[in-house]
C-alpha cells in the first residue's frame, strides 16, 4: 500500500539501466507472441514442466518438500495427498491451475487474494482464507541456531484495512496507466510487507505475482517455472526484500533493490523460455543442449525423471546417454542404483 502511493511513485526514479531492462522485457514479450504463434505444440511440452517445478519449487521455499515422482503425480493425474506436504502442495497446484485458466478474469481484490490462500489449504483440516490473528515476524535462522528479526509486519488490527487499502491503491495506479513492470513488484513488496496471512504469504505472493503479469501480457511464468528462477536466486531474494522494506512502516523505504531483482527474474525466465524452445525445435543437437542446460540448473542431486520433466521430447534413453557423457567428464558422479540412483553435480 506504501508503495502505491501516488506521491510515492511520482518519486521514483529509474536510472538508466532499468529503462533499458524495462525496454528488454518488452521486446522478449513480443518475440514470445511469435513464438506462440510458431510452435504451439512445444509450448504445451513447457506448460506441464513449468506446473511441477512451480509446486515444487515454491513450496520448498517454505520448507515443504516430497519426493519428485509424487510431486508429478500430484500435479499431472491428480493423485490424493497423503500428508501435509502433500495436501499444501496440491493446493498450490490448484490455485496455480486457477490462475493459468482463469487469471484475465481476476481482479486484485482482497477476496480473491483470501480465495488463493484459501485454495492452498483447501486439503488441510485447518483451512485457510482468513487473516493472521496474532503477530507474525519474517525471521531469519542461522547455522548457529540464533534468530535475528528481519522484518515485523501489520499488526493483526490493521492488516484487513491494509489489505483493502493495497487493492485499492493497486486499481487506481493501473487505471492511471502506470507502468505495469513497476505496479507489480511494488504491490508484492507490500503484500509481503503486510504479510496478511499466519502461514503461505510467500507463496501467495508467488501466484499474485503471475496473476498480475498475465495482466500485463508477460505471461513467460507459464511456460518456465518464475517459483524455480526464486528458489535458485533465494539469498539475493530475500536480501533483496529486506533491504527494500527497510523503513516501509513510515513510506521512507528504497523500492528499487527489489524492482530490479524482479525485473531480473522476469528477464532469466524470459531468456531460458527462448532457449528452451529454440533447443526443443532444434533437433539431435538441440536435445543435447537441452538436457545439459537442465542439468546445469540443478544445484542438488536428481533423478532422472527430474531431467525428464524439464526436458519434454526428449526419450529417456537419450536423457541417459547425455548423462552418462557428464559424468565421462567428471561434471556428474551417479550414486546408487536402479530407481533410487541419484546423479550428484560436481564442483568443477
Amino acid at each position: 500500500m506504501h508503495s502505491l502511493d501516488s506521491a510515492f511513485l511520482d518519486k521514483i526514479l529509474l536510472s538508466s539501466a532499468s529503462a533499458s531492462t524495462l525496454r528488454e522485457l518488452g521486446a522478449f514479450q513480443g518475440r514470445q507472441e511469435l513464438f506462440k504463434r510458431q510452435a504451439p505444440e512445444v509450448l504445451l511440452d513447457l506448460v506441464k514442466a513449468a506446473i511441477i517445478e512451480s509446486s515444487e519449487s515454491s513450496n520448498r521455499l517454505e520448507g515443504v518438500t516430497a519426493p519428485r515422482e509424487r510431486i508429478a503425480a500430484l500435479v499431472l493425474k491428480p493423485a490424493e495427498p497423503r500428508n501435509r506436504s502433500e495436501q499444501e502442495i496440491a493446493g498450490y497446484r490448484d490455485s496455480l491451475n486457477l490462475i493459468h485458466e482463469s487469471a484475465m478474469e481476476m481482479a486484485l481484490t482482497v477476496n480473491v487474494m483470501l480465495q488463493l490462500h484459501s485454495m492452498l489449504y483447501r486439503y488441510h483440516p485447518g483451512g485457510g482464507g482468513r487473516f493472521k490473528m496474532t503477530q507474525n515476524e519474517i525471521i531469519e535462522r542461522s547455522h548457529d541456531g540464533s534468530i535475528r528479526v528481519r522484518f515485523t509486519p501489520v499488526t493483526p488490527v490493521a492488516t484487513s484495512g491494509a489489505m483493502e487499502e493495497l487493492a485499492r491503491r493497486y486499481a487506481a495506479a493501473a487505471d492511471s496507466q502506470r507502468e505495469p513492470l513497476v505496479l507489480i513488484p511494488l504491490t508484492v513488496l507490500d503484500f509481503l510487507c503486510i504479510h496478511p496471512f499466519t502461514d503461505g504469504n510467500g507463496r501467495v505472493g508467488r501466484l499474485i505475482t503471475l496473476m498480475l503479469l498475465y495482466h500485463s501480457g508477460h505471461d513467460v511464468g507459464r511456460y518456465i517455472s518464475l517459483e524455480r528462477v526464486i528458489e535458485e536466486s533465494k539469498e539475493t531474494y530475500y536480501e533483496a526484500l529486506e533491504a527494500s522494506s527497510r523503513g516501509w512502516h513510515s513510506a521512507a523505504h528504497d523500492p528499487l533493490p527489489w524492482m530490479s531483482y524482479f525485473w531480473g527474474v522476469v528477464l532469466r525466465a524470459y531468456r531460458e523460455f527462448e532457449k528452451r524452445v529454440g533447443t526443443i525445435r532444434g533437433g539431435r543437437g538441440g536435445k543435447t543442449e537441452m538436457v545439459e542446460a537442465a542439468v546445469a540448473r540443478r544445484l542438488r542431486p536428481f533423478g532422472i525423471a527430474d531431467i525428464e520433466a524439464e526436458c519434454p521430447g526428449v526419450s529417456r534413453e537419450m536423457v541417459r546417454h547425455v548423462l552418462r557423457g557428464l559424468r565421462a567428464d567428471g561434471r556428474l558422479e551417479l550414486r546408487g542404483q536402479g530407481r533410487g540412483a541419484q546423479w550428484v553435480p560436481l564442483d568443477g
